[in-house]
């Protein structure tokens, strides 16, 4: 009997650092800033410093005149003071007129300051028209400005040399925006891992086919698949097998030569069809079974070589889709996060709440409950949330999963918690309404 097989439960944690103990970022790869569905949510594998300083050269902040603050020492409402206008700057269009005493320049927002400006009047402080105007030959200033007034100085955004984006950073609009601002046309990130999903089962058949008898819609492979994608990870395959050894190795063989992660979902229990985990040991190592959770206890996790000399994680799954998609998010989710260079934040993120609801569970496991959270009622609560169980909680029950807002956690030393008491949530992503 291989080792494995006669382990004790293992607890979330363990298996955990057991799956993430040899999983390193994937190389880095050039990505174009104008492909934002193939760069958003990528990480930055190094840190990425400015090329140029922005602004490039001292700007206008305002729609207004570039003047010399000594010209309009004294302006006011009641004692306007002339100045000629001999030209005008635009984003884009800078003058090349240079500032003499007693003159201004006409210049919008984003304009670089003419030679010889120190300081803009808003145009609201004068007497010129606002919006699409003639350039006037005189304009009459009604306020003193200091020097400097609304002149955005040249790096006073960025400065040439200095960092923008961290390595680590998951790519987001504002990162884009930055990014080219500051003079870059792409930006090195980890490579997206390459995830096959492969639904095992006799029962199983194609989604929205005529079911026969005893025969069930694969839900799990199509399931799976859209965690995969959601979690950044790149599906080069989804494919189903029956329960035949020989079929699921070929399978499995054809998703490692392809795959940096195959998901096998269903044939990881002890029945007399769960064929998964002999296929992993027929093409690589099973290092773990079974973890101490609740759904999902029957995990099987091991590894294989492929071809190019790297190796392959195979995760097996269970094949109710419940169980498939809370195992993912448990262990898939944080190894595909640091395949694709994130350290850390590799959970979802948690919150605080009250559970509405008593709840059972089984002993010695950690259950991770379906639930919706809702805003407390009692606006002075110490906890901000209420959580209500989404639905029946067998691991059959997908209407109730797709009702929830996240995972209630209910530790492995009580059997349950009445209504009342404060858990930890998980919430999955877009929840909180």
């Amino acid at each position: 009997m291989p080792a494995w097989a006669g382990e004790r439960l293992l607890s979330l944690e363990e298996a955990l650092k057991r799956m993430l103990a040899r999983v390193e970022p994937l190389s880095a790869e050039d990505v174009a800033l104008t492909a934002p569905a193939e760069l958003l949510g990528r990480v930055a594998s190094g840190d990425v410093t400015a090329r140029l300083s922005m602004p490039p050269w001292d700007d206008s902040a305002m729609d207004g005149f570039a003047v010399r603050a000594a010209d309009v020492v004294g302006a006011s409402a009641g004692a306007g003071i002339q100045l000629r206008v001999i030209g005008e700057a635009a984003a884009g269009k800078p003058s090349s007129a240079e500032l003499q005493p007693g003159t201004a320049i006409r210049i919008l927002t984003g304009a670089p300051v003419p030679v010889g400006a120190d300081a803009v009047v808003p145009v609201e402080l004068t007497d010129a028209p606002r919006g699409m105007a003639g350039l006037p030959a005189e304009v009459s200033v009604h306020a003193t400005v200091a020097l400097g007034a609304h002149i955005r100085p040249s790096g006073s955004d960025l400065v040439a040399g200095r960092v923008v984006i961290l390595r680590g950073t998951p790519i987001s609009p504002h990162h884009v925006a930055v990014l080219v601002a500051a003079g870059h046309a792409t930006v090195a990130v980890h490579a997206r891992p390459r995830v096959a999903v492969l639904s095992t089962g006799d029962e199983l058949t194609d989604p929205g086919a005529f079911l026969g008898p005893g025969r069930i819609h694969d839900s799990s492979g199509p399931g799976i698949a859209a965690q995969v994608v959601a979690a950044g990870g790149r599906l080069v395959s989804v494919a189903r097998a029956r329960d035949h050894l020989n079929e699921v190795e070929r399978s499995l063989r054809a998703a490692v030569a392809a795959a940096d992660v195959v998901l096998v979902t269903g044939g990881v229990s002890v029945g007399a069809h769960d064929v998964v985990k002999d296929a992993f040991e027929r093409i690589g190592e099973i290092d773990l079974w079974r973890v101490a959770i609740q759904p999902g206890k029957p995990l099987a996790f091991g590894r294989a070589l492929r071809a190019d000399g790297g190796t392959t994680l195979l995760f097996g799954l269970p094949g109710n889709p419940v169980s498939s998609f809370v195992t993912f998010e448990l262990f898939v989710r944080p190894v595909l996060k640091r395949f694709a260079g994130r350290r850390d934040h590799l959970a979802r993120d948690a919150v605080a709440a009250t559970l509405a609801d008593d709840v059972t569970k089984s002993p010695g496991r950690r259950a991770f409950l379906r639930v919706v959270l809702e805003p407390s009622s009692d606006t002075s609560a110490p906890i901000p949330w209420v959580a209500r169980l989404a639905g029946g909680q067998g691991s059959h029950v997908l209407s109730a999963l797709a009702a929830a807002d996240g995972l209630a956690v209910v530790p492995e030393d009580v059997d349950g918690l009445p209504a009342g008491s404060v858990v930890t949530v998980w919430r999955f992503d877009g929840s909180l309404r």
